[in-house]
């Protein structure tokens, strides 16, 4: 950013145009902004577009969702000035972190019983950990820029880790939907059919918007109890919890770090893409903003954060990558944590509906990491990335446990450090044997196809 766009930040954001429209081909840069009566409709649009995924998080976790929706807005203010305003982008709760503070606690939404607060405390430091470790990684970006992260986690490693991630956590999804069928399965088929019956920003809340059906059918059905919304003040400070630290717990939350790593990079690429700025210079700032905000979430009960997806949607339906938008928003959060009456009614959502939502919101992330695999066209007739995925996405769904000392690792962990051992290993020997080509076979290479693209002549031109 220049000297004069960053002395305009410390003014205020600059009207774009009449700050009513938009003309065609252009858009609301994030130093700028539309009038304040629509910008703080942006912004509530943004609340709204993340609240469907954030609010989940401590429901599925058994934290307390005023405390997450808090440390959300907070984390989201404390981006956005780290940034210096460059970057718009929302902070909600990171699902990277379901299945760690699960294995920690033992929490079963709607299984009877409030989380264990001493577990839950423990899970607390570990999510400390996690985002000191983040943040420290942002610092290395910010001064050794991105390129080391590129050769230690190529795409093959990154989306082995992210699905990964995801399809560890289906057997929680399975757990609650099987005790509400029926609402579980209203709640995904009203998701499915607003996904695609719907344009705009009504699509894209299609998650929301499915709960609410299935909230609703739930309440019909007599799955919801309402007796503690009576009971809960109208204006009230969140619930905070000390943190407590375990070291024999934190290998199950260093591995959700290299989720976030590539949460982040992926969010200031995008937005990159989609305003024309290089931001390269500010991913390293990105990294430990985010970082510092997880942290924090740890010291007073919140379940972690990370940049959000579902807010890139909205940026790009209305064209508006105003930060002011974001400010808008973080404050909105802020204020709503403050009605414990709003928090209750959050509680209250059965564990029908969360199966429900996770079978799908779980599977998303498992297929963001196929995505990965897609979009960086990884080629699957190397056996070097064949194995590095085989390997880790099995030792992920199998849920394998390790057992060192006082030290317990579990399938997220184990698979994360498998995708990268597998990799680098196989890799290194694969090119000092010379068995980096790999032979044709109707397993890797079905009628041919892959011996004629690119990934396959690229190898061979290295080897010959």
């Amino acid at each position: 950013m220049s000297s004069s766009s960053s002395s305009r930040l410390l003014r205020g954001w600059t009207l774009h145009g009449d700050g009513r429209s938009i003309a065609p081909g252009e858009v609301v840069a994030p130093h700028e902004r539309l009038t304040w009566p629509r910008t703080v409709g942006i912004g509530v649009q943004h609340v709204v577009a993340m609240f469907g995924a954030t609010f989940l998080v401590p429901l599925l976790t058994g934290f307390d969702p005023s405390t997450t929706l808090f440390f959300t807005g907070f984390g989201t203010l404390l981006f956005l000035a780290v940034t210096s305003g460059r970057l718009p982008s929302y902070l909600g709760s990171s699902f990277a972190l379901i299945a760690p503070i699960g294995a920690v606690t033992g929490y079963v939404s709607d299984g009877g019983g409030p989380i264990d607060a001493a577990k839950a405390s423990m899970a607390q430091g570990g999510i400390i950990a996690a985002g000191l470790s983040l943040a420290l990684i942002g610092v290395v970006v910010h001064f050794a820029g991105t390129a080391w992260i590129d050769r230690l986690m190529p795409p093959i490693v990154t989306g082995a880790i992210v699905a990964l991630i995801g399809f560890n956590l289906a057997p929680s999804a399975w757990n609650n939907v099987k005790t509400a069928p029926v609402t579980a399965m209203v709640t995904i088929v009203s998701i499915l059919l607003i996904t695609v019956l719907f344009k705009g920003i009504i699509g894209r809340l299609s998650i929301l918007i499915g709960v609410l059906i299935g909230y609703a059918t739930a309440c019909v059905r007599g799955e919801v109890s309402f007796d503690a919304i009576a009971g809960a003040d109208w204006v009230g400070v969140p619930a905070f919890r000390a943190p407590s630290f375990d070291l024999s717990l934190l290998g199950l939350f260093i591995p959700v770090v290299l989720v976030l790593v590539a949460e982040n990079i992926g969010h200031v690429k995008s937005v990159a893409a989609m305003t024309g700025e290089n931001l390269d210079g500010v991913t390293g700032r990105a990294l430990f903003a985010d970082g510092v905000s997880t942290a924090l979430a740890g010291v007073g009960g919140g379940s972690g954060t990370t940049t959000y997806a579902e807010n890139i949607g909205v940026m790009a339906a209305t064209r508006v990558y105003s930060t002011a938008a974001y400010v808008v928003a973080a404050l909105t959060a802020l204020g709503l944590s403050m009605l414990p009456k709003f928090g209750e009614i959050i509680a209250t959502i059965p564990a029908g509906v969360l199966g429900g939502a996770a079978t799908i919101l779980y599977g998303m992330i498992g297929m963001l990491g196929v995505r990965i695999w897609v979009q960086n066209r990884v080629d699957f007739a190397d056996p070097v990335n064949l194995n590095t995925a085989a390997v880790a996405m099995v030792v992920a769904i199998a849920d394998y446990t390790w057992h060192w000392g006082d030290m317990t690792f579990t399938g997220i962990a184990l698979g994360s450090m498998a995708a990268i051992a597998v990799y680098h290993a196989m890799r290194w020997i694969s090119r000092a044997r010379g068995t980096n080509l790999e032979q044709a076979s109707p397993a890797s290479a079905p009628a041919g196809t892959d011996l004629e693209g690119p990934a396959y002549s690229t190898r061979a031109r290295q080897r010959h």
